[in-house]
C-alpha cells in the first residue's frame, strides 16, 4: 500500500518524469503545490493526464494539481470528504468496483514522486495493527486486509502516473521500521492513479486521486505483501494514458533497480518535514 510519499520535483520536471515531452502542457490549480518530503492523504498533489479539452484534439497533457485521496463523483455534497478511505486502490478488483470501474476508460492520470515508504504488516502468522494517528479503525479495515503505511512524492490524472520516492514500514515484533524506497539512479517513480471529481454543497469542486496497488515483487515480499504500481518506462506510461488494457500493466515491478534503507520513525507524522526524513 503507499500512505506516505516524498514529491520535491519542480512542476516543469513532472510531465519530463513522466515522459511526456511532446504537445503542449496545460497547469490546472498548481499554484496548490508545495513540494514536500512527508505528502500524505488529503494534501495537494500533481498528476499528469490526458487534456480532455475540446481544443486539444485529445493530444495535450494536464499538469493537475489534485488531493490525495480519492472522492467518487456519487458521494453525498452534504457529506464531509474522508481522503483516507480510498488512497489506494486494489488494482486486482478496480475492474469490479463501481467506485474505480467508471474511471477506467477516460479517467487515468500519472503520479510522479522520488521515494516513498512502506512498513510491513505480517509477522509470520502473527497480526498485530497499529494505526497512525490519521487514519480510524473503520477506515483502515475497509481499505486493507494486510496493514501497511507508504510514504509516496507523487504526480496525478485520472488514469493517472505518479512519480515518486516512497516510505515503507517493516513491522517488528516490538516496533515499526519505516523504509525509504526509490530508483538507485535517482530518477522519479510513476505510478499509475485514477481521479475523479466531486462537488459539495456549497458548489465547490474537488478533484481527487487513488494510487493503485499491485501484490509485492519478489524482492519486497519480506517488507510487505502489496507494493504501489509501477509504470517503469515511456511503453507504460503511454499505454496507461491511452486507456489500453490493464492486464500487461497492473503487475509488480520485478526489475532490480528499486533500492531501499531505513530512515527515521518521525516521517509517521504528517508535521514532520524537510530532508530529515530520508536521512538514512
Amino acid at each position: 500500500m503507499c500512505g506516505r510519499a516524498r514529491c520535491t520535483l519542480r512542476a516543469d520536471d513532472i510531465p519530463r518524469a513522466c515522459h511526456r515531452n511532446d504537445g503542449p502542457i496545460r497547469h490546472v490549480n498548481m499554484d496548490r503545490y508545495r513540494p514536500s518530503y512527508n505528502v500524505g492523504p488529503g494534501m495537494n498533489f500533481p498528476v499528469v493526464r490526458r487534456d480532455d479539452g475540446s481544443n486539444t484534439d485529445g493530444a495535450g497533457i494536464v499538469l493537475h494539481c489534485m488531493k490525495w485521496g480519492l472522492i467518487p463523483s456519487f458521494t453525498k455534497k452534504s457529506d464531509k470528504p474522508d481522503f483516507f478511505k480510498m488512497f489506494n486502490a486494489r488494482s486486482e478488483s478496480v475492474c469490479e468496483k463501481a467506485s474505480f470501474r467508471r474511471l477506467l476508460p477516460k479517467s487515468r492520470c500519472l503520479v510522479a514522486v522520488e521515494g516513498y515508504g512502506t512498513k510491513d504488516g505480517s509477522v509470520l502468522v502473527v497480526v498485530q495493527v497499529i494505526l497512525p494517528e490519521e487514519l480510524t479503525l473503520s477506515s483502515f479495515v475497509s481499505l486493507f486486509p494486510n496493514f501497511l503505511l507508504v510514504f509516496i512524492s507523487i504526480l496525478f490524472n485520472k488514469e493517472a502516473v505518479t512519480l515518486v520516492r516512497f516510505y515503507e514500514w517493516k513491522k517488528d515484533v516490538s516496533k515499526k521500521q519505516p523504509y525509504y524506497i526509490h530508483f538507485k539512479d535517482g530518477r522519479p517513480l510513476v505510478f499509475a492513479a485514477l481521479y475523479d471529481s466531486w462537488e459539495n454543497s456549497e458548489g465547490e469542486k474537488l478533484h481527487t486521486f487513488t494510487i493503485l496497488t499491485t501484490s509485492a515483487s519478489s524482492t519486497f515480499q519480506w517488507l510487505h505483501d502489496r507494493m504501489p504500481v509501477i509504470l517503469g518506462d515511456k511503453g507504460s506510461t503511454d499505454a496507461w494514458l491511452n486507456g489500453s488494457k490493464t492486464d500487461m500493466l497492473l503487475k509488480p515491478y520485478e526489475n532490480p533497480d528499486l533500492v531501499w534503507y531505513p530512515v527515521t520513525p518521525a516521517i509517521g507524522k504528517l508535521s514532520f518535514e524537510g530532508p530529515e526524513c530520508v536521512k538514512e
